[in-house]
């Protein structure tokens, strides 16, 4: 497994470029750690690596996507987030606990935290409806990336209209937070419902405007008529 990362990191040193190493923190308010390689590059690299590793055992993938989130690296924690959604089939509901310690742990930034939960817990829960009631516990917790991955792991179901429920049951725990990235996680989750369930959304908002933080609501309403926005941003 150490000739793996090994290999892998060097192809990323190999493949740094200069204007993507210059912009790279600009994305993020606090400081993160990275090489400089350009996403797509990324997403080949670990698509090479994955045709190595994913004939192993689920205990070694594990260690192997253990080791990438842990050297800190925010372009070795998005080839976690390519290889595990390729290993849904064999992924469990019991994995979430698994998941849960390595965001604790080793996430912290918003890209950590979207492109690992978006996929890899987003489908978890698709494969596994049940799987939800687990990740909605995340909500309260005291850690700000658990909890934007609360609502955040539920993006890619719900921009099919899916769980809707359970996202206002998120977004109510997470309503009065005032870290901002926990705002915009749930806000974008009102965001992406809104594509299938608009009028629900928008009760929502309009229910909670008077204590829901500036923030999020902008993002809930984001894909609304102006007049529905216009009406949504009034103050009670």
């Amino acid at each position: 497994m150490n000739d793996i990362l090994s290999q892998m990191r060097e192809d990323l040193r190999a493949n740094v470029d200069v204007q993507t190493q210059k912009s790279f923190q600009r994305f993020f308010k606090e400081q993160v750690k990275y090489y400089g390689v350009k996403t797509e590059i990324v997403g080949k690299i670990a698509k090479k690596y994955w045709k190595q590793v994913q004939t192993l055992e689920k205990q070694k993938i594990f260690a192997l996507c253990r080791e990438l989130f842990s050297s800190d690296y925010t372009e070795e924690a998005f080839i976690v987030s390519f290889w595990l959604p390729n290993y849904i089939e064999c992924l469990q509901p019991g994995d979430l606990a698994t998941f849960k310690v390595w965001i604790e742990c080793y996430v912290n930034n918003w890209a950590k935290c979207d492109g690992f939960c978006n996929h890899t817990i987003g489908d978890l829960i698709q494969k596994f409806p049940e799987a939800v009631e687990e990740v909605k516990t995340w909500a309260k917790s005291e850690n700000r990336w658990l909890k934007r991955a609360s609502a955040v792991s539920l993006i890619v179901p719900a921009k099919k209209g899916a769980f809707l429920q359970d996202a206002f049951e998120i977004c109510d725990m997470l309503l009065n937070d005032c870290d901002d990235m926990v705002q915009k996680g749930y806000g974008w989750l009102l965001k992406e419902e809104s594509r299938k369930h608009q009028k629900e959304v928008y009760d929502f908002v309009v229910q909670n405007r008077s204590v829901m933080p500036r923030t999020a609501l902008r993002y809930a309403i984001k894909l609304m008529p102006k007049e529905l926005k216009t009406e949504a941003m009034k103050k009670d």
